[in-house]
């Protein structure tokens, strides 16, 4: 039971309780029996405790052959991102870094986790991996999206954002109109692909697509394409780490980013999202978004609201039955 905090709960039947930081607990008794629950708290843990010491020999035949291997599992939380997205996750020397890595790891330690596993994934390969079980939460900066709320479950919007276009330093668009004639460089299957696809008749520009947004960005500096579209924070820090590019327009659409679930993993959204609201009552998120990106968010932002029920209102998968903030 390594990396498990172990206590002895019954001297009788030498039975050892090792719990997790997420609740998760195994029990081994003198017999070699060894099995594991999620450990109530308060009265029904002690009404838990009773029952385990007087029906151990019951436990043991119903929990034969399941292994705290299992447990220990449930103590690192697995996740997905694209690490080409700055500053949300940007490759460190030491590993992944960034706005987002702070933020999950945060998140994990309210909800009890040792531990994260990010993997890094191109943005397409994201929703196979939450598909497949490969990773249990996309991290990524995702746009919440009626659409994907029905193949999807969200978290609560974390942050604000919107279109954000760089361009060549001195170079500038006042509206979309300016578009006309011009190629446009997009990261292949994100919004900004989308939103590009949807209107590139409408304002007559071309499109280029590319994996990553550095990518996208590398278009714009070799006269490729005129102007690379991404999320109005990833621009805005992308152009005060480049000398070269400005973010020549921001289109601000109400729009918000949030985590994404499998639309079954109910119980662990709201964990998460309680895990997270916790984070911006203590004011957390306002101070993390002044860290990565050098000024404090306004007071409207998600980063600072904290939504009624489970989930973004107003979008498939919301749940507005009311709960209280529950900080551990």
């Amino acid at each position: 039971m390594s990396g498990f905090r172990q206590e002895l709960i019954s001297k009788k039947y030498n039975l050892i309780k090792a719990c997790s930081g997420n609740g998760l607990c195994c029990f081994r008794n003198i017999l070699g029996c060894e099995f594991w629950i999620w450990f109530l708290k308060g009265a029904d843990a002690m009404r838990l405790r009773r029952s385990i010491c007087a029906f151990l020999p019951m436990a043991c035949m119903l929990f034969s052959g399941v292994t705290c291997e299992a447990a220990r599992a449930q103590d690192t939380l697995t996740v997905g991102s694209d690490f080409g997205v700055a500053p949300w996750v940007i490759r460190g020397p030491n590993g992944p870094e960034g706005f987002g890595i702070d933020l999950i790891n945060m998140v994990a330690r309210k909800m009890g986790y040792r531990s994260v596993d990010v993997e890094d994934i191109n943005f397409s390969g994201l929703f196979p991996a939450l598909f497949s079980s490969r990773i249990n939460i996309m991290v990524n900066p995702l746009n919440i999206t009626q659409d994907r709320s029905e193949r999807l479950l969200f978290s609560e919007p974390i942050f604000a954002t919107g279109n954000g276009f760089i361009v060549l330093k001195g170079q500038k668009i006042s509206g979309l109109a300016d578009l006309r004639g011009k190629v446009l460089a997009v990261n292949r299957g994100t919004l900004s692909d989308t939103w590009a696809t949807v209107n590139h008749d409408r304002y007559g520009f071309s499109v280029q697509r590319y994996e990553t947004f550095p990518d996208s960005v590398l278009a714009v500096m070799t006269g490729r394409a005129f102007t690379a579209l991404n999320e109005i924070p990833t621009t805005v820090y992308a152009a005060s780490r480049n000398p070269l590019i400005e973010v020549g327009y921001k289109d601000f659409d109400g729009r918000n980013f949030g985590y994404a679930f499998r639309k079954d993993d109910v119980e662990l959204r709201n964990r998460t999202e309680m895990a997270i609201e916790c984070l911006k009552q203590e004011g957390a998120l306002g101070r993390l978004y002044t860290k990565w990106y050098g000024a404090p968010p306004s007071k409207d932002n998600p980063l600072m609201t904290i939504y009624p029920g489970f989930g973004p209102p107003g979008f498939s998968g919301y749940d507005p039955a009311p709960h209280s903030v529950q900080c551990h």
